[in-house]
This record gives structure tokens, sequence and C-alpha cells, in this order.
């Protein structure tokens, strides 16, 4: 049984049967369809229906879910996504998972319950020693030396291994057609969330700084002879304004790895574009200001 619902939001999204080409695999296989479906999908995909979604707490049940959206931003990178999976599940009282907030009897849907995206803080000191926690760590460090200047990965080694001021690892993946506007409740039910938790001492409660990876993309034009911010696209178009609030960040490039949600397939303005990963330090007083900014944007 489903947990009670924490948040509603809604939003216009792609119809739900059609969630799961952000799906590597299930991309491969819709490519290898024969020609008299091709039209009807195309069709089908394209089509925008509205659609509720609700906030719901974190259960066991939602484990295939949130793995398979840790996953997706992960790729190939040597961290463990099922024993992280496991610690965001282990702390419940942060975080919500996506799910849509009806799913009619008739309905062709074989899982009432899939998790559609999810939000969740980690708190990467507290953790220390954790091995996923310090695969993600190893994976951060090591991607800021070879993408960004010596000065970034000496302040982010520092940051990391300060006990003193704690970092948390910032969690919010859903896939693609799950609308920005679901962001804005999700982002200030965690804060409250974690103010509780630091009120009464919970784990996790306290982070001095929010580290987020985001999915982003570059354009592959040569002749692009715009500034690098100016060729940043976010996946999840409202972690731009975390970037903004960043006072470290670095991108790499993860075009080498199979990425369903940005790939060769994808282009924006028939532009095509190569995958990253941006990395960003946001400082905790620096979270209220982002906040209006998610209100100002993403009102419903």
């Amino acid at each position: 049984m489903a947990s009670s619902a924490k948040r509603r939001a809604v939003g216009l999204g792609e119809n739900p049967g059609e969630r799961d080409h952000s799906s590597d695999e299930e991309s491969e296989e819709s490519a290898g369809s024969g020609e008299d479906e091709s039209e009807d999908s195309e069709e089908e995909i394209h089509e925008e229906v509205m659609v509720d979604f609700e906030a719901h707490s974190i259960t066991h049940s939602d484990f295939s879910g949130i793995k398979k959206l840790l996953q997706q931003l992960f790729l190939k990178a040597h961290v463990n996504t099922a024993d992280l999976t496991d610690l965001v599940i282990q702390q419940a009282h942060i975080g919500s998972v996506i799910r849509q907030a009806e799913v009619p009897e008739d309905s062709d849907d074989e899982d009432p319950d899939q998790v559609f995206g999810f939000i969740s803080m980690i708190n990467l000191t507290e953790r220390k020693g954790v091995q996923c926690v310090e695969e993600v760590k190893d994976l951060l460090l090591d991607q800021c030396q070879r993408s960004s200047s010596a000065a970034d990965s000496e302040e982010l080694e520092k940051l990391l291994s300060d006990q003193n001021r704690s970092v948390g690892l910032l969690l919010s993946e859903r896939f693609i057609n799950v609308p920005p506007q679901i962001a804005l409740p999700l982002h200030k039910q965690l804060q409250e969330e974690m103010a509780e938790a630091q009120r009464t001492n919970k784990p996790s409660g306290r982070c001095h700084f929010c580290l987020m990876i985001s999915k982003t993309c570059k354009e592959t034009s040569k002749n692009n002879s715009r500034g690098d911010k100016d060729q940043i696209l976010f996946v999840n178009a409202e972690e731009e304004f975390f970037y903004e609030e960043a006072s470290l960040k670095f991108h790499y490039s993860v075009e080498g790895e199979t990425d369903s949600c940005l790939s060769g397939r994808w282009s924006f303005d028939d532009v095509p574009m190569k995958p990253f990963r941006t990395v960003m330090v946001i400082p905790s007083e620096r979270l209220p200001v982002i906040m209006d900014k998610l209100r100002e944007h993403l009102t419903l």
C-alpha cells in the first residue's frame, strides 16, 4: 500500500504511458521496432496530457525506482547505486518520491506505484567511511582534477575532508517528461524536513554546503564562440538557479557513457548536444535565495 501523500504538484507532462522512453534499453528496443508502429509511437510521444503527481514518503518498495534514477545520473561511474539507494531509504525522514496521483483501474500500467522521481539529501560528512559515499567523493575529486583548475580541486578536497563543515549531497532526479513545476513543492518539503531534523537532532539535519550533480549538455558546434555558461543547458531546468548561486562549479563530459536523457539523438533548436555532468557547491545560506527564485518561476 502506498504511503499517504505529503504534497501534491500538478503539471503538464507527456503521457505517462510513454515515460519509459527515457530508459536506455527500451529506447534501443523501440529503435528496432517495425515501421508500422513508428508513426503511431511518434504521434503518442508528442501528445501532451494533464497529469497529477503526488509526493510520498520514501519506503523500501521504492528501491528499484530510485536506483534506476541514480543509474541515470551516475551512468558507468564507479558508484554503487544500490548501496546509495539504501542510504536514501534508511533516512526516510528526509526526502520524497513522485508517483502518479491517480491510476485508472483499467490502465495498462503494470506498476501503479512507479517512481517518476525523487528528492533527498545525504550528508557526505556524516557518512564518512561508507563505501558508496567515498565512491561519490572519489568520483567528484577525480573529475574535478581532470576538468577544472588546481585551485578548484584543492578547494573541493578541503571541503569534502572538513569535519567541521558538513556537505550534503542533494539528489533530485526525475524522468525527463515530468515537468519542472514539481520541483518547487519537493524542494520546499525537503527544506522543511531538514529544518525539523536539525531541530530534533536527527541525522543529516545540518549541512553547511549543498553539493549537486546535474545532468547538463553543451553544443557540439566548433563554431560556437559564446562563453561556457551560455552553452550549458540543464536537463532539470530549475537547477540553473542553483548554478547561479554556487561558490564552486565545474563540468565533466559523459559522452563516452550511455545516457538516455542526453545522447547523440538529442538536439535543441536543431543544434547537436553533448552530455555533461555539472557539479555545484552551494553555501547553505544561499538556499533561501534559490527558493525565492523557484517560487517566482515555477509557481503554477
